[in-house]
């Protein structure tokens, strides 16, 4: 039952048809595939012609680190853009912010497209650049995070995991576009053409999808729980003032705070640390320590990624039937089962075991926790500040996991010349994440309405 203000009805239960929960679900995939889709377009791009398009003055080797710099400070403007729109959307909605973030993403990849370059323009071209990346990065900051407040509130209780999985599988969708796109161009374009003028059209063409995203966000109705909460009226969450006055935060203020926010960031770290090793580091030890061909490793993760559209919806179906814990659990003591297996058979550098190898590092201990980590970290959070504190644990996971995690494997792998350190690494990324599995309480059929958090 939701606190209701002091003198006032229970809000009603807000309908949604089916229709209803259709549209946003493409919707919540749409647009995370569009910020990985993006996002894969510039890092490609960075590391094929930008060193050349937009650096062209400086030695290929400070050009090529020039190109990944502006590649990286996307991943900073995500931090701030969690903060700024996680908060509008717990106050002013989600549907809102999901509209605008989707605008920031798709107008900015699309101007990178058409930016003039150092050649024409000097040094202000890669300033510009910088500037659309900052921009881009401020609205993906807040738009996985929005799509999967908004498919949990959507969705059916018993089968919230299930729904809330299909944002993971937009991770899916985006980067394979893009690779698609870009390998098409590899193959049909010279590298004269390519760095003249080919390299603009995936940026082009991702205007097309941002006008169908932004009609479906601004077709789509807002979030039942966020309509439900006992503290929004006429569509907007009172302060803290106005609420505590009316009587409604009583459960919320004599929590005592952040406990489910290191839970979720626990949980956050395993997925992302993992990701980090498997699908960055890992492509590029394969290639340079193995000696493996670049296309083995690389072919891998396109394989997998393909296989993860059955694994995603199948591991949140299963936390549906038996709940988050024990699939969380099942998954990371998996992956740490595997860790050790794994990375011998993939140093052995043949085609078979280096595939099979990555296919089931990336579905066991990056994808399957990617779907159970959707719904949870929703059903951790109260409503009243769900969207800003799910926002800020996948950033801060996020940034901390993937961004330091190669750089460390790295380092381990060059001092001791082997693979181990990869796999334990694997292990203390799942550990932390089995920790927190097992401190926090199972929250499948959690109402969602309710103000306080779930720890």
């Amino acid at each position: 039952m939701t606190d209701s203000p002091t003198g006032t009805a229970p809000q009603a239960p807000a309908t949604r048809s089916t229709r209803d929960l259709t549209r946003a679900a493409v919707s919540g995939w749409l647009g995370t595939a569009m910020e990985f889709m993006d996002f894969q377009l510039y890092s490609l791009a960075a590391a094929i012609v930008f060193n050349r398009v937009f650096f062209p003055d400086v030695s290929p080797a400070i050009g090529l680190i020039a190109a990944m710099a502006t590649y990286g400070v996307g991943y900073v403007a995500r931090l701030a853009g969690a903060v700024y729109f996680g908060r509008m959307g717990d106050r002013l909605g989600r549907k809102k912010v999901l509209v605008i973030t989707i605008l920031l993403m798709g107008v900015s990849t699309t101007l990178i497209g058409a930016l003039p370059t150092y050649a024409t323009i000097g040094i202000v071209a890669p300033i510009l650049l910088v500037a659309l990346r900052l921009l881009q990065g401020f609205g993906a900051g807040a738009e996985i995070a929005g799509a999967t407040v908004m498919l949990a509130e959507y969705a059916p209780t018993r089968r919230r995991g299930l729904v809330s999985s299909l944002v993971s599988l937009g991770t899916n969708s985006g980067t394979l576009a893009a690779s698609g796109i870009w390998a098409i161009l590899l193959a049909v374009l010279s590298e004269k053409q390519l760095v003249e003028w080919g390299w603009r059209i995936p940026f082009l063409l991702s205007f097309l999808l941002m006008i169908f995203a932004v009609w479906l966000r601004r077709n789509l109705k807002e979030s039942p729980v966020f309509e439900e909460r006992a503290d929004v009226v006429g569509g907007v969450a009172m302060s803290k003032t106005e609420a505590v006055s009316e009587g409604v935060l009583e459960a919320g203020l004599k929590q005592r705070k952040g406990k489910a926010f290191f839970l979720a960031l626990g949980l956050r770290f395993g997925q992302a640390g993992n990701s980090g090793l498997v699908q960055t580091f890992l492509v590029g030890y394969i290639a340079t320590t193995l000696l493996v061909d670049r296309s083995i490793p690389t072919d891998a993760i396109v394989y997998g990624s393909l296989l993860g559209f059955a694994t995603v919806p199948l591991v949140g179906l299963l936390g549906d039937r038996v709940g988050r814990r024990p699939v969380y659990l099942g998954l990371t003591i998996l992956t740490m089962l595997i860790a050790f297996p794994t990375m011998l058979l993939i140093s052995t550098g043949g085609t078979v075991a280096v595939t099979l190898g990555m296919v089931l590092a990336l579905n066991i201990g990056v994808l399957g926790l990617f779907s159970m980590e959707s719904v949870t970290m929703a059903e951790l959070f109260g409503a009243r500040t769900r969207f800003t504190q799910l926002a800020l644990a996948k950033e801060i996971g996020g940034i901390l996991a993937t961004a330091i995690g190669p750089v460390v494997a790295a380092t381990l792998t060059a001092v001791t010349g082997s693979w181990w350190p990869i796999a334990a690494m694997l292990v203390v990324y799942s550990a932390i994440t089995l920790v927190s599995t097992v401190l926090a309480p199972e929250t499948r059929g959690r109402d969602l309405v309710k103000l306080e958090d779930a720890a």
